[in-house]
Formats: C-alpha cells, sequence, structure tokens
C-alpha cells in the first residue's frame, strides 16, 4: 500500500492512558486501542503531542511504541512521534528507538528556541537524510511559537523527498491554500485542526490527524470519508454535530479535554502527568451537557 493510501482519511494522535500514580495504564490502553480500531480510523499516531510526549521518556517511550504495534498487530499503518528542539537528540531518536510496526515518523517543528527559516529548514533537511522511515512534518505555531511558512514547507517538499506529508495545524487558511495549491503531485497536506478538516479537505488536503476521533472514532472518520468523496452535505450534518465538542476539548487544552470525555465514558482515567491538568469543573460540567446532547 502507497503511503498516500495509508494516510488518506482519518488518524488519531492517539492519548496515554495513565493510573492514578502517574504510571502508564496498559489495560486501559489496550481497551482504547480495541476502541479505535473498531471505529475504522485509518491509522494511529503514538507519543505525539495529544499522548503527553513532553513527559515519557527514554526507556518508557520505547515500551509505548513497542505496546501499541505489539496490540495493533499490523492492523492499522502507525506513526511515531519523534521530534523536538535539538536535532541531534531527535536524530538519536532515530537510531535507538526499535519502530518494528510503523509506517512513519511524525516530527514537529522545533519549539522554544524559535529558529528562523533557514534553520527550520536545515533542520527537516537532516532529519530526512538520516530518517529510518518516511516523514510528517507537524507544523503547529500556536504550540512551538513559530510558524512553519507556506514557502519553507514548499521547499521541504521539493528538496527532501523522505517527508512525504505536513500535518498544517497553523489554522491559516490562505497559507494552506498555498501549500496545497504549488506542492509536488505526491505530498499530503493533512488537518491537523479537527475543526477546520472540513474546509481544509474542501481545499484539497488528504484527512485529518484528530484528537476528537480518540472519543468518537466512527463518525468523525465517517465525516472526513464522507468530505474525500465531496459528499459535504451530509459530511456538514457530522462536522456541526461535533463542532461544540471540538470547541470543548480545546477550551483547557490538550489533552485535558479529550480525556475528561474518555474518562466519562469509562475508556481511561482523566489523569495526567504534571503540568497537564484536568479541566475545571465548570468545563467538566459542560462536556457532561454536550454528551447529554
Amino acid at each position: 500500500m502507497s503511503l498516500q493510501a495509508k494516510f488518506t482519511g482519518t488518524g488519531i494522535a492517539i492519548v496515554t492512558p495513565f493510573l492514578a500514580d502517574g504510571s502508564i495504564d496498559w489495560d486501559s490502553f489496550r481497551k482504547l486501542i480495541e476502541f479505535w480500531i473498531a471505529g475504522k480510523v485509518e491509522y494511529l499516531v503514538v507519543l505525539g503531542t495529544t499522548g503527553e510526549s513532553a513527559t515519557v521518556h527514554g526507556e518508557e517511550k520505547q515500551q509505548v511504541f513497542s505496546f501499541v504495534a505489539q496490540t495493533v498487530n499490523g492492523r492499522l499503518p502507525l506513526v511515531a512521534g519523534i521530534g523536538g528542539y535539538d536535532t541531534k537528540e531527535v536524530l538519536d531518536g532515530f537510531r535507538t528507538f526499535d519502530l518494528t510496526g510503523y509506517a512513519a515518523i511524525l516530527s514537529v517543528a522545533p519549539y522554544y528556541n524559535k529558529p528562523n527559516q533557514e534553520g527550520l529548514f536545515q533542520h527537516y533537511k537532516v532529519l530526512n537524510d538520516h530518517t529510518p522511515l518516511p516523514i510528517m512534518m507537524y507544523n503547529v505555531p500556536g504550540r512551538t511559537g513559530q510558524n512553519l511558512t507556506a514557502a519553507t514547507q514548499l521547499r521541504i517538499a521539493r528538496e527532501c523527498k523522505n517527508i512525504f506529508a505536513t500535518k498544517e495545524a497553523s489554522g491559516n487558511l490562505d497559507q494552506i491554500m498555498q501549500i496545497i495549491k504549488y506542492k509536488p503531485a505526491d505530498f499530503m497536506v493533512i488537518s491537523g485542526d479537527d475543526g477546520l478538516a472540513l474546509s481544509m479537505i474542501a481545499l484539497g488536503a488528504a484527512g485529518v490527524t484528530s484528537v476528537v476521533a480518540n472519543a468518537y472514532p466512527k463518525d468523525f472518520s465517517d465525516m472526513i470519508r464522507l468530505c474525500l468523496a465531496d459528499n459535504f452535505a451530509d459530511a456538514r450534518e457530522l462536522h456541526y454535530k461535533y463542532i461544540d465538542i471540538i470547541n470543548s476539548m480545546f477550551a483547557e487544552g490538550s489533552p485535558s479535554g479529550v480525556k475528561a470525555y474518555l474518562s466519562e465514558m469509562g475508556l481511561c482515567a482523566n489523569t495526567f502527568r504534571q503540568p497537564v491538568w484536568q479541566v475545571s469543573a465548570s468545563l467538566h460540567a459542560t462536556i457532561r451537557e454536550l454528551m447529554k446532547q
């Protein structure tokens, strides 16, 4: 199966469930994986932002990668989140992690140190030259503090052939249109915003890497498939069914919001690794009301 076929549709940026003592809840993790597969999504992204990758380190990160691969057992394509603000450290991860069972790597744009556009390009060029798997770059300026411009993303798409896609979460539709219009034919643009997925697919994106699909995999992946089939009339019904839920999931940060939903569903505990924290009591009450509706 081609990369385009594997990663067209709905991927989930999956949560990492924790017990009250902060250790990983492997039983809930297994239950969640089966829930996501039953929801007929196209792929899973492991240890992205939603998976609280910033607080999962070293051997434990390898344990998560291996556990998901063994549990999925080839039933869905998998993407490993390996990114950071130190290029050498990212390369070390490329060399040391056993990525058996994985089809690609998601690598977020460097954050905190705010390199200029040339620095961002050179970072991805080095990753391109040393990667063990195809790379999906991730532009999320709301978290990284630095936008990968359309010009830089297009330069990467043209010159770095091991980078096959961008997960675009800038929220800037003009930028997104520039990338889609001028990208190479085999380069994929994937929405990193649940609320903009319908709009981005209408503009030519290939799907979404979703947070809301952690809790609502079937309906959300159905909506994306309707969009990809140009059936926007039916897709809009599902879009508007979930738009308030999507907004509530991000009102006080992610994955705080989505874990509130998953805990109400009995799929995992509403627990995190600090500094991530539970949503406020008032937002949790709103979430319960939205679920009833």
